[in-house]
C-alpha cells in the first residue's frame, strides 16, 4: 500500500492519444462471483483479457484487505494479468502522489460496493478522483458494483428509504464523479424496491435520467463522439426514467407524503436491450432465429421446391397451359356475347 508522500500534490501528465473514451460498467450490486460469471468476465475482456492491468479501489467497503483479495482473486482467474489496490481512506491520501500513481497505467478501474457516500466523500474533487475521469478519457474501462456503481453518475443517490410510491424527502442526492452526465443512479434496484426513491429524484429534477440497475447486471455504456449507446447483460434488468415532461408537485408536497409523479416515461431493458442514452430512446435489435427453427425452416423450403417440380413432372408445362386456356376463352366467347344480346 502507498504512504504519504512529502512532496507536492501529484500533477496528472499528458497522455498520447488513446482509443478514444473508454467503456464504463455500472452493475446492480451482487454480481455472480461462484459460477457463470458473466459480468466480471466481461469486465476483464473489456480491460484487455489476458493483459489486463486492474486497480481495485475499495474504499467504499468496510471490509478492507478482504474485499481486495477476492476480486484480486477473481480477476487473476479470470484471466487478468495484474490486479492493485488502490484504497485511499481519507481526502489527505486522495491527494497523495502516490495513490494517484497508481492509476497511471492501468486499463481498468473497479470500485468495488459498500457506502457510497463515504467513497464520493473521499474521493470526489481530489487528484485521485481526477485521476479516475482522466483514466476513462484515455480508453481505460471504468467499473464498480453497488456504491462503486453509483458514483459513476453526476448525482448519487447518498441514502434512503425502498418503497413503490414516491415520497417527498424519502432519500438524498450527493455529488458523483460525473463519469456520466446528466444522469442519477441507484443499484440492488427490484430487489430493495428502489423505484420509489428513483421516482422522486427524478420528479425533482427532471433534467436528470434515472437509471435503476438490479443486482448481478450491468449497464454498459460506450461513447461515440457525442453518441452514448447502453447495452445490458446480466441475469436482472435496468430501468431507465425519462421524466423530460413530467408533471409534479414535488414543489410543494409535504414531508413524508405521496408526490404527484406523472408522464414518466418508463424503459425495462432486459440483457441484450440497447438503448440512446442522448436522444433516450430504444435502440432496435435485430432478432435471432434459434438455429434449430432455422434448419426447420430450411428443410420446410425444399420440400416446398421439390413440391412444385412433382406437380409440373406429372401435369403439362406452364406453356402448354397458357395455350388450353385460350383456346378454352375462344370456344366460350360467342355463347356469351349471344346470351348478352
Amino acid at each position: 500500500m502507498p504512504t504519504p508522500s512529502s512532496e507536492g500534490e501529484h500533477v496528472i501528465s499528458s497522455t498520447p492519444p488513446g482509443p478514444g473514451r473508454g467503456p464504463l460498467m455500472i452493475i446492480g450490486g451482487a454480481e455472480d462471483k461462484l459460477r457463470r460469471r458473466s459480468v466480471l468476465t466481461e469486465f476483464v475482456r473489456a480491460a484487455g483479457g489476458a493483459e489486463a492491468r486492474i486497480a481495485v479501489i475499495a474504499t467504499a467497503s468496510s471490509l478492507g484487505s478482504e474485499v481486495i483479495e477476492v476480486y484480486d482473486a477473481l480477476f487473476r482467474k479470470l484471466g487478468a494479468a495484474s490486479v492493485v489496490s488502490a484504497r485511499p481512506e481519507s481526502r489527505d491520501q486522495a491527494h497523495d502522489p502516490a495513490y494517484v500513481d497508481l492509476l497511471d497505467d492501468v486499463t481498468g478501474i473497479f470500485m468495488t460496493g459498500g457506502n457510497q457516500l463515504k467513497l464520493s466523500g473521499v474521493i470526489c474533487g481530489t487528484p485521485f478522483g481526477k485521476a479516475i475521469q482522466v483514466a476513462n478519457e484515455r480508453g481505460v474501462v471504468i467499473g464498480g458494483t453497488s456504491a462503486g456503481a453509483s458514483i459513476q453518475s453526476s448525482h448519487m443517490v447518498a441514502f434512503g428509504v425502498g418503497g413503490a410510491t414516491p415520497k417527498q424527502r424519502m432519500t438524498q442526492v450527493a455529488a458523483g464523479l460525473g463519469l456520466l452526465e446528466t444522469t442519477v443512479i441507484d443499484q440492488h434496484f427490484e430487489q430493495r424496491n428502489r423505484y420509489g426513491r428513483l421516482l422522486m429524484i427524478v420528479a425533482q429534477s427532471p433534467q436528470l435520467l434515472g437509471m435503476g440497475v438490479d443486482e448481478d447486471t450491468a449497464a454498459i455504456i460506450t461513447f461515440d463522439g457525442d453518441q452514448q449507446t447502453l447495452a445490458v447483460i446480466g441475469r436482472g434488468a435496468v430501468t431507465i426514467f425519462d421524466p423530460a415532461r413530467v408533471v409534479t408537485n414535488a414543489h410543494e408536497a409535504p414531508r413524508s407524503r405521496p408526490m404527484l409523479t406523472s408522464g414518466v416515461v418508463l424503459h425495462v431493458l432486459p440483457q441484450g436491450a440497447r438503448f440512446d442514452l442522448v436522444n433516450r430512446q430504444l435502440i432496435p435489435v435485430p432478432p435471432t432465429i434459434d438455429a434449430s427453427e432455422a434448419a426447420e425452416i430450411a428443410e420446410a423450403g425444399r420440400d416446398l421446391k421439390q413440391m412444385a417440380r412433382d406437380i409440373a413432372a406429372a401435369d403439362a408445362s406452364p406453356s402448354v397451359l397458357r395455350r388450353r386456356l385460350a383456346r378454352s376463352r375462344k370456344k366460350t366467347s360467342p355463347r356469351q356475347n349471344g346470351a348478352d344480346s
